[in-house]
């Protein structure tokens, strides 16, 4: 038992130089905490290019160049997918798509928790179209490429346009419609992890 204390302080101290820090990865959920456990020297540059994908995804949302929409539409897509991307250059891939799939099970315990992410509750469909999207990502670049930040952009904006990810049915005025097309009430929503939202393709 001390010795795996000793290895899990250990691990912390690769990812960490301060008290704060260290009082951070206790903040992390569970399933992120196993993932830094067993990624430590992994841990620091992915918390870096996750803010990384936050900073440019809020650029993005900013421009014409995507439906502005980061909660469930082509925004939304860009961020999970650019965010694969630059992991999987800078940590390759199997180590990404097990943090993309422990954040997934983050969200699941923020439904319980009746939390929110990205301003709503998550639910079943959004980690449905999170892990397409995710794993889109993932395609479209290889460890230590050195693909600019700039084509990454353009490669995963087309991508999108390209109908290659998921966004999740919405009619203009951003109520989310069934599959048939039938407007959802945000009522019918409430607490509900499964639910009649549509994923539809993202171009």
């Amino acid at each position: 038992m001390k010795k795996k204390l000793t290895l899990l302080f250990f691990m912390i101290s690769m990812l960490t130089n301060a008290q704060s820090n260290f009082k951070s990865f206790f903040d992390l959920s569970g399933p992120k905490r196993v993932w830094v456990f067993f990624h430590p020297f992994k841990a620091k540059e992915s918390y870096r290019i996750s803010q990384e994908a936050n900073r440019v995804s809020d650029s993005i949302k900013k421009t014409n160049l995507l439906d502005g929409d980061a909660s469930g539409g082509q925004v939304d897509a860009f961020r999970h997918a650019y965010w694969m991307a630059r992991l999987r250059q800078e940590i390759g891939k199997s180590a990404a798509s097990s943090l993309g799939k422990a954040h997934e099970k983050e969200n699941y315990k923020t439904f319980k928790k009746n939390q929110l992410e990205d301003g709503v509750v998550p639910d079943e469909i959004s980690s449905i179209m999170d892990l397409h999207n995710n794993e889109e990502g993932l395609e479209l670049t290889v460890k230590r490429s050195e693909l600019s930040q700039k084509s990454l952009i353009y490669k995963v904006v087309n991508a999108i346009k390209e109908g290659k990810m998921k966004v999740i049915k919405k009619n203009k005025k951003g109520d989310f419609l069934t599959c048939e097309g039938e407007i959802i009430s945000p009522e019918s929503l409430k607490g509900k992890w499964k639910n009649n939202k549509c994923l539809a393709a993202s171009n």
